[in-house]
């Protein structure tokens, strides 16, 4: 089997995850791939890119500590075609037809912003009262701040997530405000995840 090498140092985000599925793509059937990261964040997201399309993806460092994602195709299993996800047993039944739910803020409406982190607490909690709970839920800008230590809707997020919603978090929104090591429920995602989410949801939540 052949070696595909594909440098992505310096690339900013969802650009190393979009070279990277390209060059499964194609080249996925023949090779062994090196995918050459700048960062942790780059590391983690492809990783999980390529995990979800059927593939076996280890990250490693080298003597200088520079990071790398090493990725094999798994026998028997078409690497181009995405995994189906484990089925969850959850308390309530997870959306069938993929709702996702993207908060961008931490707070809800115009206006008053302690009105409006009580509004956002509040949908947050009624989510999880639900009798069919949404996929996926999407948390970027302002809104990361939902996903870590100290907020005041994290048990109801933690919560949402036991039951079977998937919980992600822009890693470029959590460098920015300095708070990726606050992380406290869910996954670090990026952009490219954010969108392909987005178009392929059944209906898309903003509050």
């Amino acid at each position: 089997m052949s070696k595909f090498v594909l440098d992505v140092r310096g690339e900013q985000c969802p650009v190393p995850v979009i070279k990277t599925r390209k060059a499964l793509e194609e080249h996925g059937e023949c090779c062994e791939f090196t995918i050459l990261v700048g960062d942790d964040n780059a590391a983690q997201n492809v990783q999980r890119m390529a995990k979800n399309r059927g593939y076996e993806a280890e990250i490693a460092a080298d003597a200088e500590g520079k990071l790398s994602v090493h990725i094999t195709g798994q026998e028997g299993i078409a690497p181009e075609q995405p995994l189906q996800e484990a089925e969850t047993v959850c308390a309530l039944p997870v959306a069938k037809n993929g709702v996702v739910v993207a908060i961008g803020s931490g707070t809800m409406g115009a206006g008053d912003d302690e009105l409006g982190r009580l509004l956002i607490k509040g949908f947050i909690y009624a989510l999880s009262q639900q009798e069919t709970l949404p996929q996926t839920l999407l948390f970027y800008n302002g809104g990361a701040h939902l996903t870590c230590e100290g907020s005041p809707a994290l048990d109801d997020i933690r919560s949402l997530a036991d039951q079977g919603t998937e919980v992600l978090t822009c890693g470029t929104c959590l460098d920015f405000y300095g708070i990726k090591e606050k992380l406290a429920v869910g996954q670090v995602t990026n952009m490219y995840a954010i969108a392909e989410k987005m178009l392929q949801a059944s209906h898309v939540v903003k509050p």
